[in-house]
């Protein structure tokens, strides 16, 4: 029974997933950020190509 409660508490002090699990943590925070931002996020995205484009242009003239 000890060897078990042993076993069972170096399971519980174990903490080599815990990166993985922050980086998963991580990764949905930025999918939820992006689904709530998403028009915002493209209307900017296509005010700076828009630049983009209107520079080159003149540069190019």
């Amino acid at each position: 029974m000890k060897r078990k409660l042993n076993k069972l508490w170096e399971l519980w002090k174990d903490n080599s997933g815990m990166g993985t699990v922050e980086m998963i943590l991580i990764i949905v925070v930025l999918i939820g950020l992006v689904l709530i931002f998403k028009t915002q996020i493209r209307e900017l995205a296509a005010t700076i190509f828009e630049k983009i484009s209107a520079d080159s242009a003149a540069i190019l003239s």
